[in-house]
């Protein structure tokens, strides 16, 4: 038997404590998702599967839920270092059709790299089943170009979580497209 979900939310927290899982539990909390049993999945975004938002996705679940997500996370306990998480989602037109999750963690790139990162790689993989030729190099503007006049892409949509970590412990950065039933 197989399910699929109807909706998604995307969301993103930072945690700070001096053990590695607690600052990635306080990550969770700061999100709104630590009271799930998370289930990571790959990347796929079903087809029709729609985007709700965060606090009307969060009301969704129960304590304990199973919750299937794409997640993003990095962390790190060493003082000064720059933590990027990152999920980008590229919507084919035809709703039809599945579309593409990518998740993306890096050390040393801002929120903005990070997401645009993210969203290069979820296009160019989606682009790629869809049959539409994609030059990862082209700039931004000149990808977005394509993609009006190909018309088998609506459009990405991304979130992103950075910082710094602090001095004293750990710092976990995560981000997540949320199924929602």
């Amino acid at each position: 038997m197989s399910f699929v979900p109807p909706g998604m939310f995307l969301t993103k927290g930072v945690g700070r404590h001096r053990e590695e899982l607690h600052s990635f539990e306080l990550a969770l909390r700061d999100a709104g998702i630590e009271k799930c049993n998370l289930v990571q999945v790959s990347s796929i975004l079903p087809p029709g599967c729609r985007l709700i938002a965060k606090a009307a996705g969060i009301k969704e679940i129960r304590p304990g839920a199973i919750t299937f997500c794409v997640m993003s996370r990095c962390c790190s306990n060493e003082p000064g270092r720059l933590l990027a998480a990152a999920v980008g989602c590229a919507v084919p037109a035809d709703k039809r059709i599945y579309g593409y999750i990518s998740e993306h963690h890096a050390f040393g790139q801002t929120g903005r790299q990070a997401v645009d990162y993210a969203e290069d790689l979820v296009t160019a993989m989606l682009a790629s089943t869809l049959g539409i030729d994609f030059n990862v190099d082209e700039s931004w503007d000149e990808k977005r170009e394509i993609f009006r006049i190909s018309g088998k892409i609506v459009g990405t949509r991304n979130i992103t979580q950075s910082s710094i970590v602090k001095n004293n412990g750990y710092t976990t950065v995560m981000a997540a497209v949320v199924f929602a039933f």
